[in-house]
């Protein structure tokens, strides 16, 4: 088990003196605990380090996949990674900041949780003398009845304390409140840091810096009960240049599962990168060394109509997630959809993650006339626009120019046997789906 080929292909940069400058530079460190001790622990003999991720949803999102390649980062360095899924932690939630969380039930969690370990799985190197581990605390947290939950851990936990972390403070004085469920989770994330401090002499937690007051609290426990010092490092959350929510397309975050966010809808998320974001960007979820970013970064200010920083974001983060041979399948059928390619050669999913954006209609295959397809995909207001459009050459399907307005397109040329891609002009694209 181990990383998909290009990830497995990537290094840290050898420029730097050792990796947590390297983070540092990435712009990866927003809070930590003793940033000298913590540079000095990762400069010397391997330490093993966890973070954790919820089963709150089937699939692991672009903010998550900030902290899959900050681990993959310190194990490139030589660290040992545990990567948690939350078998208990998920059945619980943690704090939201505007509501409670909706209880999904315990089969949905369990189901979920093999879902994120085999994504996270995807990122990590399983072989080696640093071979990573998959955790889950449900293990360890069903056996243990509440009474031993209360006096073993609860105990050393103080409610001044907890009110007093931001998200719980934000909770406490809005209209919702806080169950005592979701109050409760920083108990869990605690103990469980202190479970594999135990099992593994863990030393480091990362996260994002929102899990602040979480990841303290694994940190204050162990010194209470074991009277050791740990750390934990909490990485900045990703914002766009003008202060909005980055991760998010029309409301909907982007996925890691291809079947929720097609490789295709990734690439051009990334494609669309605004020219103030990218290089931000490509130092933390890309691989590429500082001299590769700062040549990209000059490109960027002399030839931003190339969007060169912007291409190489996208295929590299895609290839990160999806791999190479889905990725050179997105660029062919971008290509493909402006006449610059084979549309025959696509494959049907990746036709259609490439056309979903489209206007589209359904027409009858008795009605595969050329203007009859123009007025139904909207790319003709009407009969007498669409026989123009056909004289003054500007109306194609499937790429291929037609110069007779009187034309039946042949069934045997439907894509996959029920799909033509109708174009006006060099740039106005639609798809039409012929079911059988």
């Amino acid at each position: 088990m181990s990383t998909n080929t290009f990830l497995s292909s990537q290094r840290n940069d050898q420029a730097f003196a050792n990796i947590w400058q390297e983070l540092k530079w990435r712009g990866l460190v927003h809070v930590s605990t003793d940033e000298a001790e913590l540079e000095k622990l990762l400069a010397g003999e391997p330490i093993t380090y966890y973070c954790g991720f919820d089963p709150t949803a089937p699939s692991l999102h672009l903010g998550n996949l900030v902290q899959l390649l900050t681990m993959r980062r310190l194990q490139l360095a030589g660290h040992k990674p545990l990567g948690l899924v939350g078998g208990s932690t998920g059945l619980v939630g943690d704090p939201r900041p505007t509501a409670e969380r909706t209880m999904n039930t315990k089969e949905t969690v369990a189901e979920w949780v093999g879902y994120l370990q085999g994504q996270v799985q995807r990122f990590l190197d399983f072989e080696g003398d640093n071979a990573a581990r998959i955790v889950n605390n449900l293990d360890w947290t069903a056996p243990m009845g509440v009474l031993d939950f209360l006096r073993d851990v609860g105990k050393h936990f103080r409610v001044g304390t907890m009110i007093k972390k931001d998200i719980v403070a934000s909770r406490l004085n809005s209209d919702e409140g806080i169950s005592y469920a979701e109050f409760s989770y920083q108990i869990l994330q605690g103990m469980d840091y202190l479970e594999l401090f135990r099992q593994y002499g863990c030393m480091l937690q990362t996260g994002g810096s929102d899990q602040w007051g979480n990841l303290t609290s694994g940190i204050d426990l162990i010194h209470k009960v074991e009277g050791k010092s740990v750390h934990a490092l909490g990485t900045p959350l990703i914002t766009n240049a003008d202060g909005t929510k980055f991760g998010k397309s029309e409301g909907n975050a982007i996925w890691l599962d291809a079947t929720m966010c097609s490789p295709y809808t990734m690439y051009q998320f990334w494609l669309n990168t605004a020219d103030a974001d990218v290089i931000d960007r490509l130092k933390v979820f890309t691989f590429k060394t500082k001299a590769q970013i700062e040549e990209l970064e000059q490109a960027v200010a002399e030839r931003p109509h190339q969007r060169e920083a912007q291409r190489a974001l996208a295929y590299d983060v895609t290839s990160i997630v999806h791999g190479v041979e889905a990725t050179d399948k997105v660029i062919a059928a971008s290509a493909a959809l402006f006449g610059q390619g084979e549309l025959g050669q696509l494959d049907e999913p990746t036709l259609v993650a490439a056309t979903a954006e489209l206007p589209s209609a359904v027409a009858d295959r008795g009605s595969l006339g050329i203007v009859d397809l123009l007025v139904a995909s909207g790319l003709a207001a009407s009969n007498s626009a669409a026989r123009r459009t056909v004289a003054e050459g500007g109306a194609y399907v499937n790429n291929e120019k037609i110069t007779d307005a009187d034309v039946v397109i042949d069934t045997g040329k439907l894509l996959h046997g029920k799909y033509l891609l109708m174009r006006r002009g060099k740039r106005t694209l639609a798809m039409v789906e012929v079911p059988a």
